[in-house]
């Protein structure tokens, strides 16, 4: 008897082995989907909660619903609004950069000139093309991130579902998963706490950081006269994950744009914002928003965030850092069962 129970035991676990890689295999092409609103029903949940006691009357179902609904609001209105002057503001950079290299060219020359001075002897560059590729290149990207097709509407339909879900039904799941984990109770919740801290670190501080910084960019490039600012903003923003040059990308060139064309106090006030304004929100908000009560060292969650986006593209800049916290919660587990054994 005792070993046709043993028989029925490991046939159960090896079925059950089979059945989750056979439906981790099925939900493979929309692991980063359901991550990622995990994610976002992590940011939500204090909004959700809100809802649910002041204006859903205790009803999960309205609350949650409620929720996302002011989440596509809150997002995909001004991203469809953005989205369509970047496209607009595109193609107005490349027309402008053709139109002056049809015509005297007097600024790229003069650039090229500065530039090839100071370069060692047999090298120099040429910034009508270059400016003419990163142009087309940011153009392209543009177009393909903001246009909408088929395929990017479902996927976002998906999530937003999947949101909804894990709002009204995350708590009862993370029960459910914290019954079958083969981890203490201690432990599961440990990191658990740390992957909801590394989601809220991350997004709030990532993103909110790369938001200021593309508006103050846009503020400051129409108040000194560069044209196309909603285009540069946005570029400024991407250029924000970059470490250490970040902004500056795009700053560094407009502030040589205005300074060859002859706008030397537009540039002067241009240096005097990205430095005074600008840069310092990075170094200001990142340490503090990151890294606070993640104790992750900010240098690991910048490779992360970076190894995350070469892996996986943008949604590594989440995937990264939950995974690393995966990791640091693992390790600490482990130093303490080797303490306790």
């Amino acid at each position: 008897m005792k070993s046709s129970h043993l028989v029925e035991k490991y046939f159960f676990y090896a079925l059950l082995g089979i059945t989750i890689f056979l439906m981790l295999a099925i939900l493979y092409p929309f692991i980063t989907i359901l991550v990622m609103a995990a994610a976002f029903a992590v940011v939500l949940d204090p909004v959700y909660l809100w809802i649910k006691h002041h204006l859903a009357f205790g009803f999960s179902s309205v609350a949650s619903f409620l929720t996302v609904l002011l989440f596509v609001v809150v997002l995909c209105a001004p991203v469809l609004f953005i989205g369509s002057n970047v496209l607009k503001q595109t193609h107005n950079a490349y027309d402008y950069i053709s139109s002056v290299s049809n015509q005297n060219n007097t600024f790229f020359k003069t650039l090229d000139n500065s530039i090839n001075k100071v370069l060692p002897q047999g090298m120099s560059v040429n910034t009508e093309s270059k400016a003419a590729d990163i142009v087309s290149f940011i153009s392209q990207n543009t177009t393909s991130f903001f246009t909408a097709t088929i395929q990017t509407i479902i996927m976002f339909m998906f999530m937003i579902l999947a949101i909804f879900y894990f709002l009204r039904n995350g708590k009862e799941w993370k029960k459910s998963f914290s019954m079958l984990w083969p981890i203490s109770e201690n432990n599961t919740n440990e990191i658990f706490s740390k992957l909801h801290t590394t989601i809220n670190q991350v997004i709030k501080g990532t993103f909110i950081i790369a938001i200021i910084q593309g508006f103050l960019t846009g503020i400051g490039f129409m108040i000194f006269g560069v044209p196309n600012a909603t285009l540069w903003a946005v570029t400024a923003g991407i250029a924000s994950f970059v470490p250490t040059v970040g902004t500056s990308l795009v700053f560094v060139p407009a502030i040589l744009f205005l300074f060859f064309t002859g706008m030397h106090v537009q540039a002067i006030g241009l240096l005097v914002w990205s430095l005074g304004f600008v840069a310092i929100i990075d170094d200001l908000l990142s340490p503090f928003i990151i890294s606070k009560k993640t104790e992750m060292p900010p240098f690991f969650i910048l490779f992360s965030i970076l190894g995350g986006i070469s892996l996986m593209g943008p949604e590594g800049i989440l995937i990264g850092p939950l995974v690393l916290s995966l990791l640091y919660s693992l390790i600490s587990i482990y130093k303490k069962e080797i303490k306790l054994s």
